[in-house]
């Protein structure tokens, strides 16, 4: 029987492996489980503990698949040193760029991602964070909580029919395609690895960066990459449509945060920001004021569902791969490692 070994503490274990795939993972392998004893300190009601670095060698040793998520340390390559080390990573958490180094993938380790899975609770936030700024609800509760009642001075808009812009075709982004097809959007992308057969299949047509940030509905989906650091500039946040609304769910540096919130200060455009630059960000009086901006503390992908899912969205593709080779989608292909998340 192959072993898996579980590299985050229970706490984590209890968040992300339900437990249906608990029992369907000590069916198919000899399971090593990290206990209290191997965390590297004491957790929070907020964050569980990480695993101690110093237990991974312990517990990995001899181990076919490695299972991981936050609060797994760093796997060094030393891991498959011998040649004999792990023949699957698979990562029930998103992006593996902090986790592994890539150089195990081009020693035939197959690793598996659950960021596909986090996509979709991604568009989900930013699908309700585009409907709730569209109708300006939360100037309308803060105009209930203060006493009030119509404001006369404000009307919600719809966002059945409107462009949508749209940077980056990432998963995120794809989810939230997905999840506009009943609106009837104009979709407007701008990737310059997104192919026009690819565009197609998604329905929605490609175009520059000016045009996409012109849109009055405005999504970012990119990865935390050099060539999308400051990639939304000031140039780009001025051209924005009066009552325009941006959502960020992607990376803070990727946006001119200060030329975002200018303008948002200014009362021109409508911002829902789950990322930050830096984080957790330090904002004063009059940006935690403004009821034109939703503030999230990057909590886009985390659902109570989409969390108990995880484990069971990458082992399922795992064990395809370990029976006849298969890439699932939660696939983590070397060939698109520079552009990945």
């Amino acid at each position: 029987m192959p072993k898996l070994a579980a590299l985050f503490s229970p706490e984590r274990a209890a968040d992300v492996v339900d437990p249906e795939t608990r029992r369907l993972l000590e069916d198919r392998f000899e399971v090593v489980w990290a206990t209290s004893e191997h965390a590297a300190g004491p957790g929070s009601a907020a964050k569980p503990p990480a695993l101690d670095a110093a237990a991974v060698p312990e517990l990995a040793a001899g181990a076919d698949v490695l299972l991981t998520s936050w609060g797994t340390p760093q796997l060094g390559k030393e891991l498959w040193s011998d040649g004999n080390g792990p023949q699957v990573v698979a990562h029930a958490a998103g992006t593996v760029k902090n986790l592994i180094d890539a150089v195990i993938l081009d020693q035939g380790v197959a690793v598996f991602s659950a960021g596909p899975r986090i996509a979709w609770s991604v568009g989900e936030y930013c699908l309700a964070s585009l409907l709730t700024l569209a109708r300006r609800l939360p100037r309308f509760d803060g105009a209930i909580r203060a006493g009030g009642w119509k404001q006369t001075a404000y009307r919600g808009h719809e966002l059945a029919g409107a462009k949508v812009g749209i940077v980056g075709a990432s998963s995120t982004a794809r989810a939230l395609i997905t999840l506009l097809e009943p609106f009837g959007c104009d979709v407007v992308v701008y990737d310059p690895y997104l192919s026009a057969e690819r565009a197609e299949q998604l329905g929605v047509r490609t175009s520059t960066l000016d045009d996409v940030a012109s849109s009055p509905f405005l999504t970012i989906h990119v990865p935390n990459v050099p060539e999308t650091k400051g990639m939304i500039t000031r140039a780009l946040v001025e051209s924005l449509p009066d009552g325009a609304v941006v959502v960020n769910s992607s990376r803070g540096p990727a946006i001119d945060q200060q030329a975002l919130l200018d303008h948002a200060l200014a009362g021109r455009i409508y911002a829902a920001l789950d990322v930050y630059d830096p984080e957790p960000p330090s904002f004063d009086e009059k940006v935690v004021r403004a009821e034109n901006l939703l503030l999230t503390p990057h909590i886009a992908g985390d659902t109570a569902e989409g969390h108990l899912a995880l484990a069971r969205y990458v082992m399922n593709d795992a064990i395809r791969w370990l029976d006849d080779g298969t890439r699932g989608p939660s696939f983590v292909d070397p060939a698109t490692w520079s552009i990945a998340a």
